[in-house]
């Protein structure tokens, strides 16, 4: 406890330059911290403090990425990545919380709470690495970092301007061994790995891609470079280069969420378009049909083909693994449905948040997982992995099953397992259509959406409502999950689930049904049941006038 890397007077010096404002509090989320960049210089050095802490702790690198993802531009945030590119042990968010909340005054105590609560060896060495989105406002709140990381006596690899999961990647292959991974270890695994699936011919037809005006536009150019247009050809739109701001009307989210093109973009039928978010973690296709309707192709349809064809993959190459995709209440009843009854595939159901469904994947050999905005992955047990590498090197299987095992072997390694990653799923989806031959016509004919609606109720206090059955239903206030089925029971394929947000005292509902006016009603109902049971503020939900 006295060891000179805790040492008060240098902690505090530091502490001075960013000290918390009076009466702030904040809390560490799935995606760490985020919040008005005005407002988070100290929680940034604080982050740093505590990922040197975690790397004496654990023996390991860890990385903080600066960040709000999908966010506006004047907001930004932070997050620490565990040693094998995974998010933050759910443990440790409670001591970023408890850190990053303690005046003044009190922050060496509380340093010193972690040290003796989580028996850290300070003499240990602590290696931090460490990058950046373009917002404006990351450049200094990086800075902030760095500063809490010296105040430990931490050392900081500053990878500059990266995606979240690019990352993610590299904490892995550090972690693994490789010291001097690097962004270009990233591009040369990923590019090489795709290249070598499609082969000849080159892949059909060329992919709009709409960046965010984010960090992934200049990231998918240097990729984009790797790969080799002879190869496939990717249209960048939404650089950051013009007037365009980040995640302002584009983007993965503006589109999933408003289901148009994002600004400045003219579609045109059966053209591939995609959107990453503004770091670059999120990806969901469209399209327009014949008939110039918009269609969305999102991270139920992403993991649904992702699905299909690992199935296919492993019915031919006959090797004996155990598949399963993991969604959550919001992903649309007739993914599920397909994955179940068509694809005969597992499909479990976790909480909100990739960090729950990323440890639900895991319990499968080969675990698919993808929440509905498009953030989602492959994880793949090491050995599953071995399995799968034995029979590709099998020169006693048939061709085909050989083949097709080394399909498999090369497809999975396109994927970047840590993390979800907008670069490398787009690589997945492209890989897919080509080897199938398919359009996203064919794609999005897997199975037709059923229409639903979100609405969100205000109400006095958000934890009132309770959930069980991964937020599917209701334990809490009594007697209104039996109102809810009673309501889901008066429309055909009617589903509705209410789950309370995580940051503020609303309500969210999900309703679905077999046509629009129906998932509309349904919600409606809901939203009224929710404001009557549960405390609702403000505004009471109306129906429609018939």
């Amino acid at each position: 406890m006295d060891s000179p890397l805790l040492q008060e007077i240098p902690i505090l010096k530091l502490a001075e330059v960013h000290s918390k404002p009076d009466k702030q509090a904040m809390a560490y989320g799935t995606a760490g911290f985020r919040g008005k960049a005005s407002k988070m210089d100290h929680i940034f050095f604080r982050m740093g403090m505590l990922a040197v802490l975690r790397s004496k702790m654990l023996k390991s690198a860890i990385g903080v990425m600066v960040t709000a993802s999908h966010n506006p531009v004047l907001d930004n945030g932070v997050k620490l990545i565990d040693p094998c590119g995974e998010m933050l042990v759910e443990s440790w968010e409670v001591i970023a919380t408890g850190l990053a909340n303690a005046s003044n005054d009190d922050l060496v105590k509380e340093l010193k709470k972690i040290v003796a609560k989580e028996n850290i060896d300070l003499s240990q060495t602590a290696t931090i690495l460490l990058a950046r989105d373009t917002r404006p406002s990351s450049l200094s709140l990086s800075n902030a970092v760095q500063d809490g990381i010296s105040a430990l006596g931490g050392t900081c690899r500053n990878y500059g301007l990266l995606t979240t999961p690019q990352l993610h990647y590299i904490v892995s292959c550090y972690n693994d061994g490789v010291k001097d991974a690097d962004e270009d270890t990233y591009y040369k695994w990923f590019s090489s790995a795709f290249k070598t699936l499609v082969n000849e011919p080159p892949v059909n037809s060329n992919v709009t891609v709409d960046c965010a005006n984010g960090v992934g536009a200049p990231k998918l150019n240097k990729l984009y470079e790797h790969i080799g247009a002879n190869v496939i050809d990717i249209i960048i739109h939404n650089d950051g280069e013009g007037c365009g701001k980040l995640n302002e009307k584009c983007g993965a989210d503006y589109v999933k969420i408003q289901q148009r093109a994002p600004i400045g973009l003219n579609m045109e039928p059966f053209h591939r378009y995609a959107s990453f978010d503004g770091d670059a973690d999120r990806i969901v296709y469209y399209s327009l049909d014949c008939d110039c309707n918009f269609v969305l192709l999102d991270g139920d349809k992403i993991a649904s083909l992702i699905t299909l064809y690992i199935k296919e993959l492993l019915d031919e190459s006959k090797v004996d693994v155990k598949l399963g995709m993991v969604q959550t209440a919001y992903a649309n009843g007739n993914s599920t449905r397909y994955v179940t009854d068509t694809l005969n595939v597992m499909v479990a159901c976790a909480r909100t948040g990739v960090k729950h469904l990323h440890h639900k994947a895991v319990e499968f050999d080969i675990g698919v997982y993808f929440e509905a905005n498009g953030h989602g992955t492959v994880t793949v047990k090491e050995e599953c992995s071995n399995v799968i590498e034995r029979a590709a090197k099998d020169d006693k299987l048939p061709a085909k099953q050989k083949d097709a095992a080394i399909k498999l072997k090369t497809f999975l390694d396109v994927i970047n397992k840590t993390v979800g990653d907008a670069m490398s799923d787009m690589l997945a989806v492209e890989a897919i259509l080509h080897a199938k031959g398919w359009s996203v016509r064919e794609w999005a004919q897997l199975y037709t959406d059923l229409p639903n609606r979100q609405l969100k109720v205000t109400v006095a206090d958000r934890t009132v409502i309770r959930t069980t059955d991964s937020e599917r239903r209701t334990t809490s206030p009594e007697g209104l999950q039996e109102e809810i089925d009673k309501l889901v029971a008066l429309f055909p394929n009617g589903r509705s689930f209410v789950r309370p947000s995580g940051t503020e005292d609303v309500v969210r509902v999900y309703a679905e049904s077999d046509t629009q006016e129906h998932a509309d009603s349904l919600a409606k109902k809901v939203s009224i049941l929710i404001y009557e049971k549960a405390g609702g503020v403000g505004e009471k939900p109306k129906e429609e006038s018939a």
